[in-house]
């Protein structure tokens, strides 16, 4: 049973928490372009970033003062990823953390700082030093809708959600917000994401609660396979609320935990959703498999595959190439043995066609949504994964984009 409502106000639902979204003038579209996230008090802190081995600056300075578990602040700016800019960059990510908490009063070991956008660009700081001090003097406890907004890049809708449970006998808020539409790849993708919790939390228990809903959320959506320097997913919780300190030995820790589940499923899916040129949404489960590790590599295979992605875009029901990746995948695999299915319908038995008409197929892929279920028939094991199709707009934006 869902023991958590959906109320309006993204990450500043959550009591003790303020926010802003300004424009820095750091992209050239003039859109908002960076976000800031207060917290009123001292929040304990958890973290998840991307496992690419090419680290952007801001991911570097993250990990550092993720060490300290407590946090005040979030400064984000998209259109500059300042990856792979060198020890300047690093020098860049350092100064924005440095000023942030200089105009808040804190210490700069407070601040987390995330960047997202072009990569190899130096950063334009003359911008984004004006661009913080804007952001501080726009704070307010209802700017998560505009800091939202403020992180996108491609994305063609902001990201937010904020859900409300019962903790202690008290009520308790969770939000979230992010950004991504391309480069998305499970192990987390070029997304940025902040949680708030109104929640006191333990933090090494907030730190598993967080790894452990990324897992299931954003590690588990592909919308081209690329995995990107910049990944950050940042969870702060205050305490605002006035519950007891969680920890798994609470009563109401499987609910939270839940709801952070909740909270992160629904960022990761929105997502894949608005995937750069995307006209369709496909969930794409695999199931008897002998491990879950074949399970995954199963599905990724398949959901990487640019022959099968357009083959959903073409709404072509051809099953072919599922199997041809199925078989690449790497995991243990039996032809014989492999079933497939569109919605129910199937389209593969035994490794082979099941006989059904390829006009019900196709209709099942003319929708903008649909499932496919991989069944190996070898194990227990399995994996979902949330993905899309590959269209022409899709080389359209990488071809073309700037910021």
């Amino acid at each position: 049973m869902k023991n958590s409502a959906t109320i309006d106000g993204g990450i500043t639902a959550a009591k003790g928490f303020s926010a802003a979204g300004i424009c820095a003038g750091i992209k050239k579209s003039g859109r908002p372009d960076m976000a800031l996230v207060v917290s009123d008090s001292p929040a304990a802190v958890a973290a998840v970033f991307t496992t690419n081995k090419v680290q952007a600056a801001p991911v570097r300075l993250c990990r550092k003062h993720l060490s300290g578990r407590t946090g005040r602040a979030v400064i984000i700016n998209s259109g500059n990823a300042n990856a792979c800019t060198g020890e300047q960059g690093a020098t860049d990510a350092l100064r924005m953390g440095e000023l942030t908490a200089q105009l808040l009063g804190v210490e700069p070991s407070m601040v987390y700082v995330c960047s997202t956008g072009t990569i190899g660009v130096p950063m334009p700081m003359a911008k984004i030093e004006a661009g913080i001090h804007a952001a501080v003097a726009a704070l307010a406890p209802d700017g998560g809708d505009r800091a939202a907004k403020s992180i996108m890049t491609t994305d063609t809708v902001d990201k937010q959600i904020a859900l409300e449970l019962t903790i202690d006998n008290k009520p308790v808020r969770i939000g979230g917000m992010a950004k991504g539409a391309g480069m998305i790849e499970p192990n987390m993708a070029t997304m940025l994401s902040v949680l708030t919790t109104d929640a006191a939390v333990d933090g090494e228990a907030l730190q598993a609660c967080l790894a452990n809903a990324v897992k299931q959320s954003f590690n588990c959506i592909s919308v081209d396979g690329d995995q990107s320097t910049n990944d950050t997913v940042l969870f702060l919780a205050n305490g605002a609320a006035g519950t007891d300190v969680l920890s798994a030995t609470h009563p109401d820790w499987p609910a939270f935990c839940a709801a952070v589940d909740e909270v992160t499923r629904h960022l990761a899916i929105s997502i894949v959703k608005d995937g750069e040129g995307a006209t369709k949404f496909v969930t794409l489960t695999v199931s008897g498999a002998a491990s879950e590790a074949d399970a995954r590599a199963v599905a990724r295979a398949v959901a990487n595959s640019l022959l099968v992605k357009t083959s959903w875009f073409g709404e072509d029901p051809n099953w072919g190439r599922i199997m041809d990746a199925v078989g690449y995948s790497g995991a243990e695999v039996n032809e014989t043995l492999v079933d497939v299915a569109y919605d129910g319908i199937l389209a593969v038995a035994k490794g082979q066609s099941a006989g059904m008409a390829e006009q019900e197929l196709h209709s099942v892929l003319a929708k903008p949504q649909f499932r496919i279920d991989i069944s190996l028939n070898l194990g227990s094991a399995s994996h979902k994964l949330y993905t899309c199709d590959c269209s022409h707009e899709y080389v359209k934006i990488n071809s073309e984009y700037t910021t």
